[in-house]
């Protein structure tokens, strides 16, 4: 955890950069710890301990900027940084946009880094000994090797690991910010082999803030089913499908939008998006929300890097686009307002024409959205591919499976999906509410109309 001195030595070195001469500076102070243990094959493999701690300085001075980092954090080496840093920002070019936020739109809440709820105390309870115990309980890799099955399996790779990051950032207009939290995660990896030698492979994973939520027995079985269900696939003839997008891989489809609505983007000229703010661009029925302030779930914040405040807001609401996300330097460049520097939380809401979701107590699942749908291709992986950052023309390849009156038939591989972000989203036909909780991206199952598959 980052020390009251830590602090203090944050503080010293913007007052120190004033009083050699810059206009303004900005401190991010990083403490940072990971434990990780790797079983393979049902044996401890590998253990691994990082541990980082970094200050980086921003300064501002004669009109010119420049951003230096260094982990000694010794009072006089810090001094000595500073003042070699000023010195070097001064023979830089001039960038009148460079500037801080303005007081009034940082964060006033973020004082301890704990307002969130993302730090669970047993972290600190969570020794070398539980740890190990918690890799070896991922491991299924003997009970597995006994059941009487159709595959072989080849190989299975478990890791668990615990995190603990902690920052700090301050500025000379007066703002400070703190943000601390734990991470906990588990990693499962499955290869097997089928009776005629193909090898298949699959995996799951789980991320969250608490101990408490992680399930150790669950995450090598779902591996392993993900791994099983690709046996036998065959092929597809080309043509337009309903495409049904598992909400594991959802975000692949949201990513370019949100990419295309930086601001550094739109005013280098390379976004699709660009002139559609305030404009009815997607289907009525996406609506994506940036839930930056939601307690206790991955990705919450409370400030951005500048120390901007974060809040929840739309994004697209209802296919309109409500906003870009334009940083103070951005904002001064292009002459438009200032939002925040880029989305913290994205959440895509749940749709499906004719019903009310908000009001319903049950949720639409990946089945229910196959039942809709009826016949199609259920995607469950991208398998590279790019998107045109400029048109939004797009080409991934896919692997998944083929679907008929709302049940899966079988495997499907080696197929690419092409078109344009905008006409796919234009054909939305539903978003279900099944988001995993593990992801940052709260992006849940797609289903899409007349999407061109390549066999």
């Amino acid at each position: 955890m980052i020390t009251e001195i830590e602090i203090d030595l944050a503080r010293h070195c913007i007052s120190h950069a004033v009083s050699c001469g810059a206009s303004a500076a900005r401190a991010y102070l990083n403490k940072c710890t990971t434990d990780s243990y790797t079983v393979l094959n049902g044996e401890l493999d590998k253990v691994t301990h990082s541990s980082d701690r970094s200050v980086y300085i921003y300064i501002y001075a004669d009109g010119r900027y420049g951003t230096f980092s260094t982990n000694r954090l010794e009072k006089s080496d810090l001094e000595d940084f500073v003042e070699k840093a000023v010195g070097m920002v001064r023979m830089l070019g001039e960038d009148l946009c460079r500037r801080l936020p303005d007081p009034e739109r940082t964060a006033k809440d973020a004082l301890t880094g704990r307002e969130l709820g993302l730090y669970d105390e047993s972290y600190e309870d969570t020794d070398a000994d539980t740890r190990l115990e918690h890799a070896c309980r991922l491991s299924i890799f003997e009970d597995i090797r006994k059941e009487d099955s159709n595959f072989t399996l080849i190989s299975e790779e478990c890791e668990f690991s615990c995190t603990i990051d902690d920052s700090y950032t301050a500025d000379s207009q007066g703002f400070e910010g703190r943000h601390t939290e734990t991470a906990f995660g588990t990693f499962s990896e499955m290869t097997i082999e089928d009776a005629e030698g193909c090898k298949y492979s699959g995996f799951w994973w789980q991320s969250t803030p608490r101990l408490a939520d992680i399930d150790l027995e669950g995450c090598g079985r779902k591996a392993l089913e993900r791994a099983v269900r690709q046996i036998g696939p065959k092929k597809r003839r080309s043509g337009r499908y309903r495409m049904v997008v598992d909400s594991t891989v959802a975000s692949r489809l949201v990513s370019p939008v949100i990419s295309a609505l930086n601001s550094s983007a739109i005013q280098q000229k390379m976004s699709f998006l660009e002139g559609s703010e305030g404009m009815k661009v997607f289907h009525e029925g996406m609506t994506l929300m940036d839930l930056a302030r939601t307690p206790g779930k991955n990705g919450s914040r409370l400030f951005d890097t500048e120390g901007v405040a974060t809040k929840d807001a739309p994004i697209v609401e209802n296919g309109v686009v409500r906003q870009y996300f334009t940083s103070t330097y951005m904002s001064e460049k292009m002459g438009i307002p200032a939002t925040i520097e880029d989305i913290s939380r994205p959440c895509l809401m749940p749709y499906v024409e004719g019903r009310d979701l908000q009001t319903e107590e049950k949720g639409v699942s990946l089945e229910d959205i196959l039942k809709l749908c009826g016949n199609g291709i259920l995607v469950s992986g991208f398998n590279g591919g790019n998107c045109n950052p400029v048109t939004g023309d797009f080409s991934f390849g896919i692997e998944g499976f083929a679907f008929s009156r709302g049940k899966i038939t079988h495997p499907v591989r080696e197929m690419l999906i092409t078109g344009n972000i905008k006409e796919l989203w234009n054909s939305l036909i539903a978003a279900g509410s099944d988001a995993r909780e593990s992801s940052r991206w709260q992006i849940p199952t797609l289903a899409f109309e007349g999407v061109a598959f390549s066999g």
